[in-house]
C-alpha cells in the first residue's frame, strides 16, 4: 500500500510539473530587465508604441523579461541615452540619433519619399538591413528595428512666412546636429544652431534660433506652436527611428527571448508608423487652432524647394554618408514603392 501510494504521490509531482512547465515553457530560462530610453512626451506616438511593446514582451514572456520605459528625456538627451546603451548602464534606447550609426543619415535625404509605402520600402529594404548590421560591429549595438521617427518634417519660424526657397535666407534654424538637415538648411540659404530636442523650447522662446523643423505630432506635443507663429507644410524628409540595443546584453539573451523581443519590436514599429499617419492631420489641426498659420505650398512651389535641394545628393555622396550606388538604390526603391 505504501508502495502505490508513493508511486501515486511521484505521477502527481510529474504531472504538476508538466502543468506548470504547460502554463510558464519559460520557466527555466531565467528573469531579466530591460530598461528603455526615449525622448519623446506622453501621447507622442513613440511613447505608446514604446507602452504596447512592453507590455507585449511582458506578456509572452510570461514576465519573464521586464521593458521598464523611461520617456520624455528623464535619462538625458538622446546622445546620452545612446551612450549609456552603449555603456550597458541601460540596455535600449529608441530615437533618431545617428551619431554612433552615421550611415543611416541616407535615409534622410531631402525630399527621397513621398508616401508612406514609400518610407516603409525603404526601411524594410535589404539596403537598411545591411546598414543596421553595422552598427554592431561599430558601436556595440544591435538594431532591433527601424520605423518612422515621427512622419514628415516640416518648417516654422517666427519671422515670416516661408512659401519659397529664398524666404530662409537670413533665418537662424535650429538642426539637431544632423548633416542632412544642416545641409537643406543651407543649400536654401538659413544659418543653423544645434539645440537639443529637450531644450528647443526655451530656445526658440529665447531666440537662440529663429525657427526649426519637425513632424507636426512632434511640434504638438512639445508645443513648440506656442513660440512659432509660421508653419510650411513641405514634408522635406522622414527620419529613421532605430531601436539599439546592447549588444553583449542582447546576446545573452535565450534564443527564445530574442525572438519574441524582435517579434514585439516589430509589431511595435508597425504600430507606431500606424499612429503617426492617424495623428497627423489632428496634430497640424490643433496647431492651426492655436492660432499658428500654417502655409501649404502649391505643386510649383514645393517644386522650388525640392529643386534647392538637389545639391544636397551630391554632398552626401562626397561626404561618405552614402555611395552614388546606395544612392541610386534608394531612388529604385522609392520608385518600385506601392
Amino acid at each position: 500500500m505504501k508502495k502505490l501510494l508513493a508511486v501515486i504521490l511521484t505521477a502527481m509531482l510529474l504531472l504538476g510539473c508538466v502543468s506548470a512547465l504547460a502554463e510558464d515553457p519559460y520557466a527555466s530560462l531565467g528573469n531579466f530587465e530591460m530598461l528603455v530610453g526615449h525622448a519623446q512626451p506622453e501621447g507622442n506616438p513613440r511613447w505608446v508604441s514604446m507602452e504596447k511593446f512592453a507590455a507585449d514582451v511582458a506578456e509572452k514572456t510570461h514576465g519573464h523579461v521586464k521593458v521598464t520605459v523611461f520617456g520624455n528625456g528623464q535619462l538625458g538627451t538622446e546622445k546620452e541615452m545612446l551612450e549609456q546603451v552603449v555603456q550597458g548602464v541601460t540596455q535600449g534606447m529608441r530615437g533618431g540619433q545617428f551619431d554612433f550609426s552615421p550611415r543611416l543619415l541616407m535615409f534622410t535625404a531631402p525630399f527621397l519619399t513621398n508616401t508612406r509605402a514609400e518610407v516603409t520600402a525603404l526601411l524594410q529594404s535589404d539596403l537598411a538591413k545591411k546598414v543596421c548590421a553595422e552598427a554592431e560591429e561599430t558601436t556595440g549595438t544591435v538594431i532591433i528595428n527601424l520605423c518612422d521617427a515621427g512622419g514628415y518634417r516640416q518648417f516654422s519660424n517666427n519671422k515670416h512666412p516661408i512659401t519659397k526657397p529664398a524666404d530662409l535666407e537670413g533665418l537662424k534654424m535650429r538642426t539637431n546636429g544632423m548633416k542632412t538637415i544642416d545641409m537643406t538648411f543651407v543649400a536654401m540659404g538659413a544659418t543653423t544652431t544645434t539645440v537639443p530636442y529637450a531644450d528647443l523650447y526655451m530656445g526658440l522662446k529665447t531666440g537662440i534660433a529663429d525657427g526649426q523643423e519637425n513632424p507636426w505630432v512632434n511640434v504638438l506635443g512639445m508645443k513648440f506652436y506656442e513660440v512659432q507663429k509660421y508653419f510650411t507644410q513641405v514634408n522635406y524628409q522622414f527620419h529613421p527611428d532605430p531601436f539599439y540595443v546592447n549588444a553583449d546584453w542582447w546576446n545573452g539573451l535565450p534564443e527564445e527571448f530574442r525572438t519574441i523581443i524582435s517579434e514585439c519590436a516589430t509589431e511595435m514599429g508597425e504600430y507606431n508608423d500606424q499612429l503617426i499617419d492617424e495623428n497627423s492631420e489632428n496634430a497640424k489641426q490643433q496647431i492651426i487652432d492655436s492660432g499658428a498659420e500654417v502655409y501649404i505650398p502649391t505643386e510649383e512651389e514645393l517644386k522650388a524647394f525640392q529643386e534647392a535641394s538637389q545639391p544636397v545628393y551630391k554632398q552626401m555622396v562626397d561626404e561618405g554618408i552614402c555611395t552614388q550606388e546606395e544612392m541610386d538604390e534608394m531612388l529604385a526603391i522609392v520608385a518600385a514603392a506601392k
